[in-house]
């Protein structure tokens, strides 16, 4: 009896159509096993970014999709991975645990404890790549986020929800200026997560420490993806971090977040690519390195329904040049920089921060009233005072006007001296920046600048207690207020007394 073809086909669909399609699974087979990475043949369905598990316990990423196979990164180094050993699908990418749990807490690149705490107790398991905010639900940026450092508050103002670059030499004090901010968010109701790339693990305890001495841990948490660990471990990390800054900040919280350093991780992604066989481009990174960044970076920002993430990228630049090519472009993809030149830092200048080069795309919006007022012609002093020193140095003479500019800028550097681990309220600084404008610094000794602006902050607190709370509450010094401030200078000018010279 003979039986067309579309009966043997029809045949088959009914033996089929009863089998669950929940029950079946895509699984294919390692071919090749490299450096932290295999190949997988089978998996003809398999997408980009994908989970696969292996029959031997591990599981891994999918990165690349070739013709007849997949490249696969291994998420567990430790668990061995051999040739025709059977891995299928999952369906899912891959995810990681967030919860308010997180803070205080010391986790690796996919999210587990490495602290010794035990176990964090998740509230949601999340993708740790998502669909972008879209400009729709996002707010403007009007508020500040405090830094703490006089010359970035002043002159270079971070707001809640900006991505702002953090650049320079190494040892020119970048990761020490993160840290800074970091610390100075205590009290402010700002969840801060620190991400360390591709850094040296005895940096990392440093810094663990001192945020635990600080008591800043109630309030942070840091990922590590040190030098050790695998290339797709240093991939991976900021992407896990910014899933955990969302979370916090779909609970209408603002979140900072420290990525340090992007370099690192784009270094990470170039040894990748290298072993996928990928073709390098300018300077050997793969063509698609700008997206690395820019899908990073622009899910912060601050939303409509409440909530913000802030982000400071760090990138090291080579003989202080900001124009060199860096891998993806990063001051394209922010909205300004913080430039701290080795120069400055080498004449005893902390934070280095070069005033000319370094600029914040959202200005005024993010900075508080009372510091707005008492930055005017800041800026316009600072250049002057630059373009004046270079005559000084060949001897040339300066007129009384010139002079009287150069003293200037020297008060001015003098006043935006700042230790490590030293940060100021909004207030503060603009009491300082008030003595500055209103020339009371004019006839203090420049060695006794820092001592005269700390002590008169400190005589102002605790004699005019109220005068300080109302500012601290207004944001803003009104005229009577600058008029008594005014009065105070003159009666803590009367009660100062200078170091012997």
């Amino acid at each position: 009896m003979e039986i067309k073809t579309t009966d043997l086909v029809s045949l088959f669909e009914k033996s089929l159509a009863h089998i669950e399609k929940g029950n079946l699974e895509e699984i294919g087979f390692v071919v090749q096993v490299g450096d932290t990475f295999c190949k997988i043949h089978g998996l003809e369905r398999a997408v980009y970014g994908e989970l696969i598990e292996f029959e031997g316990g591990n599981k891994g990423i999918v990165m690349s999709l070739d013709e007849d196979s997949v490249s696969v990164f291994l998420i567990r180094a430790q668990t061995p991975v051999v040739e025709l050993e059977i891995a299928k699908r999952t369906g899912g990418v891959f995810k990681t645990g967030v919860g308010m749990g997180l803070l205080g807490r010391v986790l690796n690149a996919i999210g587990e404890p490495i602290d010794g705490l035990g176990e964090v107790p998740y509230e949601e398991i999340r993708p740790i790549e998502v669909t972008i905010p879209g400009i729709t639900e996002r707010s403007p940026i009007n508020q500040s986020l405090e830094t703490g450092k006089l010359v970035i508050d002043a002159l270079v103002p971070i707001g809640k929800g900006q991505r702002e670059l953090v650049i320079g030499n190494r040892g020119s004090g970048k990761t020490s200026l993160a840290i800074d901010t970091l610390l100075h968010q205590k009290g402010k109701n700002v969840f801060c997560i620190y991400v360390s790339i591709g850094q040296r693990q005895a940096s990392l305890a440093r810094i663990v420490r001192l945020l635990e001495e600080q008591g800043a841990m109630s309030y942070s948490v840091v990922i590590s993806a040190d030098a050790s660990e695998a290339a797709v471990d240093r991939y991976i990390a900021p992407y896990v971090a910014t899933t955990m800054a969302e979370f916090f900040r779909d609970q209408k919280q603002d979140v900072l977040i420290i990525y340090d350093d992007l370099g690192n991780h784009a270094i990470a992604y170039r040894e990748m690519s290298l072993l996928m066989r990928r073709a390098p481009g300018r300077e050997a990174y793969p063509g698609d390195v700008f997206y690395l960044h820019s899908r990073l970076l622009e899910r912060a920002g601050k939303l409509l329904s409440g909530g913000s993430i802030t982000a400071l990228p760090i990138i090291q630049t080579q003989g202080d040049d900001i124009t060199a090519y860096i891998p993806t472009n990063l001051i394209s993809i922010t909205d300004g920089q913080i430039f701290l030149d080795t120069k400055l830092f080498n004449q005893g200048i902390r934070p280095a921060v070069n005033v000319e080069l370094s600029v914040s795309r959202v200005g005024g919006s993010a900075q508080t009233r009372a510091i707005k007022q008492m930055t005017r012609a800041l800026r316009l002093e600072l250049a002057q005072y630059h373009e004046l020193i270079g005559f000084s140095q060949f001897g040339t003479e300066l007129d009384l006007v010139s002079q009287k500019s150069l003293q200037r800028g020297q008060i001015v550097y003098q006043l935006l001296r700042q230790r490590q681990y030293v940060t100021y309220s909004f207030v503060d600084q603009a009491l300082m920046l008030f003595l500055l404008q209103e020339n009371f610094l004019d006839s203090i000794a420049l060695a006794d600048v820092q001592s005269f602006t700390g002590q008169y902050v400190s005589y102002v607190f605790s004699v005019y207690q109220d005068l300080y709370n109302e500012i601290l509450q207004t944001t803003d010094i009104t005229l009577e207020q600058r008029a008594s401030l005014s009065a105070i200078a003159q009666e803590f000018s009367r009660l100062f007394v200078p170091h012997e010279q």
